[in-house]
């Protein structure tokens, strides 16, 4: 077992617990999980705000029109039959999910849209009138 050194000024605290005391760790923490797009007010383009959401409608829409055929072929099929009969529905339901989720997640992204929008002019109104 080694012993650390003892430094000069006589307090047995290590070379790491000093850098761990001194470093701004929280600060850095919040300032780097905080996006930079809410504090610029560089606008952004359509597909910058709406990729995701179009993402998750667009392959959700082609996983539940992959299940429409997979459980139509459970109806035409004689050989698999089982095995179409239980991914078939599988594959609608998920891809009904996937449908649903990003069409919700489109009106959320707008009303969040406003309210920066919102924000951004009270910000600027207040730093007009009290930076006089």
């Amino acid at each position: 077992v080694e012993i650390p050194p003892k430094s000069p000024d006589g307090s047995e605290k290590s070379p790491q617990s000093k850098e761990l005391l001194t470093s701004n760790t929280a600060s850095t923490l919040c300032i780097s999980s905080r996006s930079e797009s809410v504090w610029t007010s560089a606008s952004r383009s359509k597909w910058d705000i709406y990729h995701k959401p179009v993402i998750v409608v667009s392959v959700g829409a082609a996983v539940f029109l992959f299940g429409i055929v997979i459980t139509s072929l459970s109806c035409i099929q004689i050989r698999n039959k089982n095995v179409y009969k239980m991914c078939g529905p599988a594959f609608l339901s998920l891809g009904l999910m996937l449908l649903v989720c990003g069409l919700v997640w489109i009106p959320i992204i707008r009303k969040k849209q406003k309210q920066r929008q919102k924000s951004q002019f009270l910000q600027s109104l207040k730093s007009f009138f009290f930076n006089r």
